[in-house]
């Protein structure tokens, strides 16, 4: 197994930011992340970006931008409206020149949906294209694995079908094995600046996926006390990443 000592070089390690609005991903790019994952409605695990919020983040930002392409949270079963929103959506993001795009489709009984896969890969192209965490969700990681490696995709996000990536370090350790670099395991869900470096080194990991979120509280003076907009209980804040928490976690990996 690798260790910290005996790691590639710099160029080949790198940490991407989920980043859940244009100000967040400004904050990955500061903090010195490679690339952002971006999405939105991060509390259902991440939907896919407002037109605008992708448009900004190419004009702006100078590291990678791969949006998720995901109509909604809940499972990874779309209806066929469901798909033809995530095709329209690739072909945005193509048309505003992303580096790449993220998303994942399940079958019923827990495999990957190769057939939808593929046709997103190939609609796609010439960008790349990643799987989130649906991997996670699938009934057998070892084969859904060589599943994405057959279908093409360039990187899979897990937590080795663990709660968090540090419950699911040594399945991760193993996904890395199996891959032998047919495909990028990334490690993710959890990572922080306290655990990144143990990942790193007992997964062997080379890439690795965080939010860096920090809680922003409210300007506001005025307060209603007795309407709600949803069912979050303080309304009054709101989650942004942190260029220092990102800042943090590169400095591990160096």
């Amino acid at each position: 197994m690798n260790t910290l000592l005996e790691k590639p070089p710099l160029e080949v390690w790198g940490l991407e930011i989920c980043a859940n609005s244009f100000s967040s991903a400004l904050a990955a790019e500061k903090g010195g992340a490679n690339r952002v994952e971006l999405c939105e409605n991060m509390a259902e695990g991440g939907t896919t970006p407002s037109y605008a919020q992708i448009k900004l983040c190419k004009e702006k930002l100078s590291i990678q931008v791969w949006p998720i392409i995901r109509p909604r949270g809940g499972d990874f079963l779309y209806t066929d409206d469901e798909f033809e929103l995530m095709k329209e959506d690739i072909k945005i993001c193509k048309s505003l020149n992303c580096d790449g795009v993220v998303t994942g489709i399940l079958l019923t009984n827990g495999k990957i949906d190769k057939k939808r896969c593929v046709e997103l890969i190939e609609l796609a192209k010439p960008i790349p294209v990643s799987f989130h965490r649906a991997f996670d969700m699938s009934n057998d990681l070892e084969k859904a694995l060589d599943d994405l490696i057959e279908l093409g995709f360039i990187r899979v996000l897990t937590s080795g079908g663990a709660n968090n990536a540090y419950e699911g370090i040594d399945t991760i350790h193993k996904l890395v094995k199996q891959a032998n670099g047919k495909i990028e395991i990334m490690p993710g869900a959890g990572i922080n600046p306290h655990n990144i470096q143990e990942i790193a080194t007992k997964t062997g990991a080379k890439n690795f996926h965080s939010s860096a979120r920090i809680t922003v509280k409210s300007k506001m003076e005025y307060r209603n006390q007795t309407a709600k907009m949803g069912n979050i209980e303080d309304e009054y804040q709101y989650q942004q990443t942190s260029a220092e928490l990102v800042k943090q976690m590169v400095e591990k990996l160096i």
